[in-house]
């Protein structure tokens, strides 16, 4: 196993616990939080027994729950603030099922209200988030290469290299890759 796998192994172990201890910190059943989630109970013990890996739709379900970014989540799985993040130690999350791939740049902090994320979606596949992880959160999308239809609560907007696109999400967002080029972009959240 090299180093990426070991520390992908470990991520995925603290998300695990992580995840679990958010429900209890809630004083939620399984149960209740399928229900406000609207994840099957079975995938959610799953999920917390580190037995399958959560993908990009279902941790932005949790989080919507849990009124909370992905980011902000994934900082509480990783190393705590540091000034200066060196890109070897940037937390990379890639979802399983779909190839989409997010670098935290600069990590959440309890004193810093910015987050940026650099994120790849692969060509053709598309990411539905039916509600925001946090409502009114401020994004500023970035585009750096290929192309990238986003849909933000209905409105469809088409994104080229070097675009930026700024919204505050309320409500459903759908992200989908361009069918041969894919879309790289920068993600910042305030």
């Amino acid at each position: 196993m090299d180093k990426h796998d070991h520390n992908t192994v470990e991520s995925d172990f603290r998300l695990a616990e992580r995840l679990k201890a958010l429900r209890a910190d809630r004083g939620w059943s399984l149960d209740e939080l399928a229900q406000r989630s609207n994840i099957s109970r079975a995938t959610l013990s799953r999920m917390e027994k580190c037995e399958v890996s959560p993908t990009a739709n279902v941790l932005g379900r949790l989080c919507a729950a849990y009124d909370m970014t992905l980011s902000r989540l994934m900082s509480m799985v990783e190393a705590q603030y540091a000034p200066v993040v060196r890109r070897l130690k940037q937390p990379v999350w890639i979802d399983a099922e779909t190839g989409f791939e997010r670098r935290s740049v600069s990590p959440p902090a309890e004193n810093l209200a910015c987050e940026v994320l650099s994120c790849y979606l692969p060509p053709d596949v598309t990411i539905d988030y039916p509600v925001p992880p946090k409502a009114g959160l401020e994004h500023h999308l970035v585009m750096l290469e290929g192309e990238l239809e986003l849909s933000i609560e209905g409105k469809v907007y088409q994104l080229e290299p070097g675009d930026c696109l700024r919204y505050k999400l309320h409500g459903s967002s759908v992200f989908r890759a361009h069918k041969k080029l894919g879309a790289r972009y920068f993600l910042v959240v305030v």
